[in-house]
């Protein structure tokens, strides 16, 4: 079975709340980043390879441009 993490975001103006979903149905908080690019791309890099790692989060415009800001795909 393939290894999966799951990514969960909570997108706030200011700031990110992250938590991980891990296989195994274990599910952690990574705390809060700062709603900036660079902050989400640190955090991504240590989870492992982006494309490789599903991200939810909620609807409503601050997630999407945070996304944008990032160079994600929205």
């Amino acid at each position: 079975m393939r290894h999966v993490r799951l990514m969960g975001l909570d997108i706030h103006a200011e700031t990110i709340a992250v938590a991980v979903a891990e296989v195994g149905g274990e599910v952690r908080s990574l705390g809060m980043i700062r709603t900036r690019p660079e902050p989400a791309r640190r955090l991504i890099g240590t989870l492992g390879k982006p494309e490789q790692l599903p991200v939810c989060y909620e609807a409503g415009p601050t997630p999407v441009l945070a996304a944008e800001r990032a160079g994600g795909d929205v």
